[in-house]
C-alpha cells in the first residue's frame, strides 16, 4: 500500500481538532515529508513498516514536547494515534487529498 501523495490529517487533540496538511514520499522503508497546520510548516522523516507509517517532530506550542505518531494507510484514509508528551496520546484520522 503506497502512502504516497498528499494528506489531510486531522488529530483531535485536548485542545480540540488540529488539522494539519502533509506530504509523504515513501523510499522502501523508509518516508519523507513535510507537513503544515496552525503551527507553522516542518520536514518529517519516519519508517515505513507494511501500511504503517511512524515518525516524531518536535513543537514548542502550546508547549516544547515530542510528538510520536503511529498510522496505519488503507486505500485512500489512514488512521492511528499521536503520543502527545506526558499528555497521554489522541487519535489521529487522515484522507487523501
Amino acid at each position: 500500500m503506497s502512502a504516497d501523495g498528499n494528506w489531510k490529517i486531522t488529530i483531535n487533540s485536548p485542545m480540540g481538532a488540529q488539522e494539519v496538511e502533509a506530504s509523504i514520499t515513501t523510499s522502501g522503508d523508509t518516508f519523507t515529508g513535510t507537513t503544515k497546520g496552525r503551527m507553522g510548516e516542518q520536514t518529517i522523516e519516519g519508517k515505513v513498516a507494511g501500511d504503517t507509517l511512524t515518525w516524531s517532530t518536535a513543537i514548542t506550542q502550546p508547549m516544547p514536547m515530542t510528538l510520536e505518531f503511529s498510522a496505519t494507510v488503507s486505500g485512500d484514509s489512514m488512521s492511528g494515534n499521536v503520543k502527545l508528551g506526558a499528555f497521554g496520546s489522541a487519535p489521529l484520522t487522515g484522507v487523501r487529498a
